[in-house]
C-alpha cells in the first residue's frame, strides 16, 4: 500500500500516546426549560472547553468503541485560515513551529507538513472511540484532500474506505476566480470496520413520491410507469405484443423487451401492465409506490438545494446568535450534518465532534430528535475561546427557540453539560497528581485494567469492582503510603479467580501471591512529598 511521508511524521506517530490524561470538571448543566443549573444533568450530551488531543484522550476510558458516528471539519489550510500549530511535540525539528501561524503556499515551505503532524495524532485518537459499525466524516477541500485521503488509509486502513463525497457549497461561480471557480467540498468517510458497517437508506422526499401518478384509480395506489423495452438485446424476448385495441408493437431496432411472453401475460393479469387510455400505446411497466423500498440509497453527489451550502449555513448562525462578529466564515449548514446522521446513526446513537466550531452537529442531532422522537447524543469539543460564547451559547438557543415575531423558530428541547479539561492525573515524572479527586483517579485505572466504564461499585473499602473473575482493589490513601501485607488482604473481601491490588508497598512473598493469583501494582507517587 504507498504511504505518505512528510517532515516530522516519525515525532508525532506516536504522540497521541504521550498526551496527558486530564480529567473533565464540570462547570454547568443546561436544560432548555431551566437554563443553566449547578449540578450535573448526566443526560449523555456535552460540550467541552479545551485542547482537542487532550480532551480525545480524556474522553477514552468512558467513551472507547461507542461512538457510531464521528463528524469533523477541521482546517482546510487553505493559507488564509490562521490556524496555529500547539502541539507540543518533544523533538527540536517541530518544537520550532509551536506558536506560529501557518502560511500560504510559498510562504510557508512546512505548513502541509504542519497540518499533517497536526492531523495525525487526532485521527489516532479518534479511531479509539469509534464503534466497530461506526465511521467517520471529515469535511476537507482539495489543499489537503489527496493528503487526508492517504493519512486515513493507514489509520483507518484502506479496506475500510466508504467513499469520498461531493457536497456543494456554493450556489454562484466565483466570476474572478483565476483558475476555475471551486463550486463543492469534499467529505471522506471511513468505517471502523467495514464489513460491521451497514448505511441507511435516506428518507424518501415528497418530490420523489410526486413521480407516482395514479393514472387508472388502481386500488394498490399511486404508479408510475416504466419503459418495458430494454437496450441489451435478448433474441428470447424479442417478440411482437397485441395491444388490448388491437395494435400490434414490437420492441424499438435493437431493443427487446424486459420480460418473457409468459411473464408478460402473468402481469397483464394482475394489472402490471399499461396500454394507455385507450389501450393502444406501446406497453410500459406499472411500479407502484407502495412496491418501492421505503427510502433511498445514499449517493456520493449532494447538491445544495438538499442538504444546504455555507450561505444557508451563514445566515442561520446569524438568525440564531445574532451576532455578526462570530469567525466563521464558512460555516456548514445543519442540513448537511443531519443528512450524514440520517445515513450513519440509529435513534440512540452517540456522535462525536472534535472540531465543533458554532455547534452544528449539535444543532442537527437537537433538530433530527424533534423530527423523529430519537434520543442521539452528541459530543462536543472546541479549544477556541468562544467555545461557551458562541458554541455553548448556539446549542442553548436552539432548544430554547431563537428569533423574533415572524421569524421565531420554536425550541427543540434538549439538555447538556458543559466542562473544561482540568488537571492532569500525572505529572511531568509520571507521578499521581494527587490533587485530584479520588474518584476521577478510580475511573482511570478502571478503565486502563478493563476498557470499560467504571461505576462505584459497593461501600467495600478499597475495592474497584469485578470483572471476568478478576478483582480489583486501589489501596489508596491520600496522605499515607500504603502497604500490602498480610493483614491488608484482610479487606478483600469480593471472591475471584485473580485479584489486582494497587499499593504503594508489598510485603507479601512471592510464592504465596502465585499460589493465590494475586497480581500487585505500584501506585506512581513521590514519596518526597508525602
Amino acid at each position: 500500500m504507498p504511504t505518505l511521508h512528510w517532515i516530522g511524521k516519525e515525532k508525532v506517530i506516536n504522540h497521541h500516546q504521550d498526551v496527558p490524561y486530564r480529567v473533565l470538571e464540570h462547570k454547568y448543566g443546561f436544560t432548555a426549560d431551566k437554563g443553566e443549573q449547578t449540578n450535573p444533568i448526566d443526560c449523555g450530551n456535552k460540550i467541552i472547553h479545551g485542547d482537542y488531543l487532550e480532551a480525545l484522550k480524556s474522553l477514552l476510558h468512558e467513551y472507547e468503541g461507542k461512538i457510531k458516528c464521528i463528524y469533523i471539519d477541521p482546517p482546510y489550510n487553505t493559507g488564509n485560515e490562521s490556524w496555529v500549530y500547539n502541539d507540543n511535540v518533544n523533538h527540536p525539528k517541530i518544537k520550532k513551529w509551536l506558536g506560529e501561524v501557518v502560511g500560504k503556499d510559498g510562504e510557508d515551505l512546512t505548513r502541509h507538513d504542519k497540518w499533517l503532524c497536526m492531523m495525525y495524532p487526532r485521527l489516532k485518537l479518534l479511531h479509539k472511540p469509534l464503534a466497530d459499525d461506526g465511521a467517520v466524516f471529515i469535511s476537507i477541500d482539495d489543499n489537503e484532500q489527496a493528503n487526508l485521503r492517504l493519512m486515513c488509509n493507514e489509520i483507518f486502513g484502506e479496506r475500510n474506505f466508504i467513499n469520498n463525497i461531493i457536497w456543494q457549497k456554493k450556489y454562484s461561480p466565483q466570476n474572478d476566480a483565476r483558475y476555475l471557480s471551486d463550486m463543492h467540498d469534499f467529505i471522506l468517510c471511513y468505517s471502523k470496520n467495514k464489513e460491521n458497517w451497514d448505511r441507511n437508506l435516506l428518507p424518501r422526499t415528497e418530490t420523489q413520491n410526486k413521480r407516482y401518478k395514479n393514472f387508472d384509480n388502481d386500488s394498490r395506489g399511486p404508479w408510475k410507469s416504466s419503459d418495458l423495452s430494454v437496450k441489451t438485446y435478448n433474441i428470447n424476448t424479442d417478440y411482437p405484443i397485441t395491444t388490448p385495441s388491437g395494435r400490434v408493437v414490437n420492441p424499438p431496432s435493437g431493443y427487446c423487451w424486459r420480460v418473457s411472453q409468459d411473464k408478460l401475460l402473468e402481469m397483464i393479469d394482475e394489472n402490471r401492465i399499461w396500454f394507455g387510455k385507450d389501450g393502444s400505446n406501446v406497453p410500459s411497466i406499472k411500479r407502484f409506490l407502495s412496491d418501492v423500498q421505503q427510502g433511498t440509497v445514499p449517493v456520493t453527489l449532494w447538491f445544495r438545494d438538499e442538504v444546504g451550502d455555507n450561505q444557508e449555513a451563514k445566515q442561520m448562525l446569524k438568525q440564531i446568535i445574532d451576532d455578526n462578529s462570530h469567525p466563521f466564515d464558512t460555516p456548514k449548514p445543519s442540513r448537511l450534518i443531519e443528512r450524514i446522521l440520517n445515513i450513519s446513526t440509529d435513534r440512540n446513537s452517540l456522535i462525536l465532534d472534535s472540531f465543533a466550531g458554532s455547534g452544528t452537529t449539535a444543532q442537527a442531532v437537537l433538530d433530527l430528535n424533534k423530527k423523529d422522537g430519537g434520543n442521539r447524543r452528541f459530543i462536543l469539543v472546541e479549544m477556541e475561546d468562544y467555545a461557551n460564547d458562541i458554541t455553548a451559547e448556539r446549542v442553548k438557543r436552539v432548544a430554547k427557540g431563537y428569533g423574533k415575531d415572524n421569524k421565531a423558530v420554536e425550541g427543540t428541547g434538549g439538555t447538556f453539560d458543559y466542562y473544561e479539561l482540568g488537571l492532569p492525573l500525572f505529572d511531568k515524572d509520571q507521578n499521581l497528581n494527587e490533587k485530584v479527586a479520588l474518584e476521577k483517579i478510580k475511573e482511570y485505572i478502571w478503565f486502563s485494567e478493563t476498557r470499560t466504564s467504571f461505576v462505584e461499585p459497593n461501600g467495600e473499602k478499597y475495592f474497584l469492582g469485578k470483572k471476568d473473575e478478576s478483582v480489583y482493589y486501589f489501596v489508596y490513601e491520600k496522605d499515607s503510603l500504603t502497604t500490602l501485607d498480610y493483614d491488608s488482604l484482610e479487606l478483600v473481601k469480593t471472591k475471584g479467580e485473580q485479584y489486582i491490588i494497587y499499593a504503594d508497598n508489598c510485603l507479601l512473598a512471592k510464592e504465596f501471591m502465585a499460589k493465590k493469583n494475586i497480581i500487585f501494582k505500584k501506585i506512581p507517587r513521590d514519596v518526597r512529598k508525602l
